[in-house]
């Protein structure tokens, strides 16, 4: 068994997975979007936003996100989050997880900002 809780004061949460346990995906939350951008050469990323707003972005297009919406990012997408509200929390499951499978990059791709 696992048990995590809350703690608003760490903006990237708790994370749970393969690395700690015999889950096959990782799943967790953050109080914020971390503006980090990158992409997976294998995992699709999959955001449930719980509370509040904010802004990814995702191959160039910037997307307004709000409680009750999914965001699915599949591999090779470069996304970020750029803005997030106070309230905001939302929780992201990486599967199939693969360990090292982050790569930073400092620009987003060369298509439009819509």
């Amino acid at each position: 068994m696992i048990h995590t809780k809350l703690n608003k004061k760490n903006p990237k949460g708790w994370y749970a997975g393969p690395w700690n346990s015999k889950l096959p995906v990782a799943v967790g939350y953050a109080n914020e979007g971390i503006n980090e951008t990158h992409y997976h050469a294998k995992m699709y990323e999959v955001y449930l936003v719980a509370r509040g707003k904010s802004t990814a972005v995702v191959n160039g297009k910037k997307i307004l996100l709000k409680a009750g919406d999914m965001l699915a990012i599949e591999p090779q997408e470069v996304h970020t989050f750029v803005k997030s509200s106070k309230e905001y929390l939302h929780f992201v499951l990486h599967c199939p997880f693969v360990k090292g499978d982050k790569i930073l990059t400092k620009e987003l791709p060369n298509k439009q900002m819509a």
